[in-house]
Protein backbone atom coordinates (compact mmCIF):
# COMPACT_ATOMS: atom_id res chain seq x y z
CA UNK A 1 0.00 0.00 0.00
CA UNK A 2 3.06 2.10 0.40
CA UNK A 3 3.93 1.74 -3.10
CA UNK A 4 0.68 3.10 -4.14
CA UNK A 5 0.42 6.06 -2.39
CA UNK A 6 4.09 6.92 -3.69
CA UNK A 7 2.82 6.14 -7.43
CA UNK A 8 -0.35 8.41 -6.67
CA UNK A 9 1.57 11.22 -4.75
CA UNK A 10 4.04 11.15 -7.74
CA UNK A 11 1.06 11.39 -10.30
CA UNK A 12 -0.30 14.05 -8.46
CA UNK A 13 2.62 16.27 -8.33
CA UNK A 14 3.30 15.79 -12.60
CA UNK A 15 -0.82 16.12 -12.65
CA UNK A 16 -0.25 19.32 -10.54
CA UNK A 17 3.04 20.50 -12.28
CA UNK A 18 1.39 20.23 -16.15
CA UNK A 19 -1.52 21.98 -15.09
CA UNK A 20 0.34 24.60 -14.06
CA UNK A 21 2.11 24.71 -17.05
CA UNK A 22 -0.69 24.74 -19.24
CA UNK A 23 -2.97 27.33 -17.40
CA UNK A 24 -0.55 29.81 -15.25
CA UNK A 25 -1.76 31.82 -12.60
CA UNK A 26 -3.53 34.38 -12.68
CA UNK A 27 -1.62 37.45 -10.66
CA UNK A 28 -4.77 39.68 -10.48
CA UNK A 29 -6.48 36.46 -8.14
CA UNK A 30 -5.04 35.57 -4.99
CA UNK A 31 -4.57 31.97 -5.78
CA UNK A 32 -1.14 31.31 -4.58
CA UNK A 33 -1.78 30.48 -1.64
CA UNK A 34 -3.98 27.50 -2.25
CA UNK A 35 -1.95 26.23 -4.91
CA UNK A 36 1.14 26.50 -2.05
CA UNK A 37 -0.88 24.35 0.01
CA UNK A 38 -1.90 21.63 -2.76
CA UNK A 39 1.93 21.37 -4.07
CA UNK A 40 3.06 21.06 -0.20
CA UNK A 41 0.76 18.40 0.86
CA UNK A 42 1.68 16.29 -2.36
CA UNK A 43 5.17 16.99 -1.18
CA UNK A 44 4.76 16.05 1.80
CA UNK A 45 2.93 12.95 1.27
CA UNK A 46 5.11 11.82 -1.39
CA UNK A 47 7.98 12.28 0.64
CA UNK A 48 6.44 10.46 3.69
CA UNK A 49 5.49 7.59 1.36
CA UNK A 50 9.30 7.17 0.51
CA UNK A 51 10.75 7.42 3.77
CA UNK A 52 7.66 4.85 5.05
CA UNK A 53 8.64 2.96 2.04
CA UNK A 54 12.30 2.93 3.09
CA UNK A 55 11.66 2.36 6.57
CA UNK A 56 9.61 -0.51 6.16
CA UNK A 57 11.17 -1.87 3.49
CA UNK A 58 14.35 -2.10 4.89
CA UNK A 59 13.70 -5.43 6.99
CA UNK A 60 12.76 -7.11 3.33
CA UNK A 61 16.00 -5.62 1.30
CA UNK A 62 18.44 -6.79 4.29
CA UNK A 63 17.05 -10.21 4.78
CA UNK A 64 16.62 -11.13 1.00
CA UNK A 65 19.33 -13.27 -0.25
CA UNK A 66 20.74 -12.54 -4.15
CA UNK A 67 18.44 -15.16 -5.76
CA UNK A 68 19.91 -16.54 -8.78
CA UNK A 69 17.82 -18.04 -11.51
CA UNK A 70 18.73 -20.75 -13.59
CA UNK A 71 20.48 -18.75 -16.21
CA UNK A 72 22.60 -17.44 -14.06
CA UNK A 73 20.70 -13.67 -14.14
CA UNK A 74 20.42 -12.05 -10.22
CA UNK A 75 16.61 -11.23 -9.58
CA UNK A 76 16.28 -8.06 -8.29
CA UNK A 77 14.96 -7.62 -5.12
CA UNK A 78 13.94 -4.54 -3.18
CA UNK A 79 17.27 -4.03 -1.87
CA UNK A 80 18.93 -4.03 -5.31
CA UNK A 81 16.43 -1.89 -7.01
CA UNK A 82 16.71 1.26 -3.93
CA UNK A 83 20.62 0.75 -4.45
CA UNK A 84 19.98 1.23 -8.42
CA UNK A 85 18.09 4.09 -7.77
CA UNK A 86 19.99 5.49 -5.23
CA UNK A 87 23.01 4.66 -7.78
CA UNK A 88 20.99 6.81 -10.46
CA UNK A 89 19.95 10.00 -8.48
CA UNK A 90 23.19 11.91 -8.70
CA UNK A 91 23.40 11.35 -12.42
CA UNK A 92 19.35 13.07 -12.54
CA UNK A 93 20.14 15.75 -10.66
CA UNK A 94 23.57 16.28 -11.72
CA UNK A 95 22.67 16.21 -15.61
CA UNK A 96 19.73 18.81 -14.07
CA UNK A 97 21.92 21.24 -12.78
CA UNK A 98 23.76 21.39 -16.14
CA UNK A 99 21.15 21.81 -18.05
CA UNK A 100 19.85 24.50 -15.83
CA UNK A 101 23.31 25.87 -16.06
CA UNK A 102 23.96 25.42 -19.83
CA UNK A 103 20.90 27.45 -21.18
CA UNK A 104 21.81 31.08 -19.70
CA UNK A 105 25.57 30.71 -20.09
CA UNK A 106 24.87 29.75 -23.74
CA UNK A 107 22.38 31.92 -23.98
CA UNK A 108 25.00 34.79 -22.83
CA UNK A 109 28.49 33.18 -24.37
CA UNK A 110 26.05 33.77 -28.00
CA UNK A 111 25.35 37.52 -26.81
CA UNK A 112 28.67 38.44 -26.12
CA UNK A 113 30.19 36.64 -29.27
CA UNK A 114 28.22 38.42 -31.72
CA UNK A 115 29.70 41.92 -29.67
CA UNK A 116 33.41 41.00 -29.40
CA UNK A 117 34.26 37.71 -31.25
CA UNK A 118 37.89 37.55 -29.67
CA UNK A 119 36.04 36.46 -26.63
CA UNK A 120 35.03 33.00 -28.16
CA UNK A 121 37.75 31.10 -26.24
CA UNK A 122 36.57 32.63 -22.66
CA UNK A 123 32.80 32.22 -23.65
CA UNK A 124 33.73 28.37 -24.45
CA UNK A 125 35.43 28.13 -21.29
CA UNK A 126 32.49 29.22 -18.99
CA UNK A 127 30.24 26.99 -20.95
CA UNK A 128 32.31 23.92 -20.23
CA UNK A 129 32.30 24.54 -16.79
CA UNK A 130 28.66 24.65 -16.55
CA UNK A 131 28.82 21.29 -18.40
CA UNK A 132 31.06 19.82 -16.18
CA UNK A 133 28.66 19.55 -13.41
CA UNK A 134 27.13 16.85 -15.42
CA UNK A 135 30.44 15.12 -15.60
CA UNK A 136 31.18 15.58 -12.01
CA UNK A 137 27.58 13.85 -11.44
CA UNK A 138 28.43 11.06 -14.21
CA UNK A 139 31.56 10.16 -11.86
CA UNK A 140 30.05 9.99 -8.64
CA UNK A 141 27.31 7.30 -9.97
CA UNK A 142 30.47 5.57 -12.04
CA UNK A 143 32.37 5.45 -8.27
CA UNK A 144 29.44 4.45 -6.51
CA UNK A 145 28.09 1.77 -8.84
Amino acid sequence: WMVTILSLSLLALIGTGIYLEIRPLNPNRNTQNRWKAVVGANLLLFVGAQVGLLVLGMHDAMAEAAAVNAGGAREISVGLGLSLIGIGIPTALATIGAGIAVGPVGAASLAVISEKPELFGRTLIYLGLAEGIAIYGLVVTIKIG
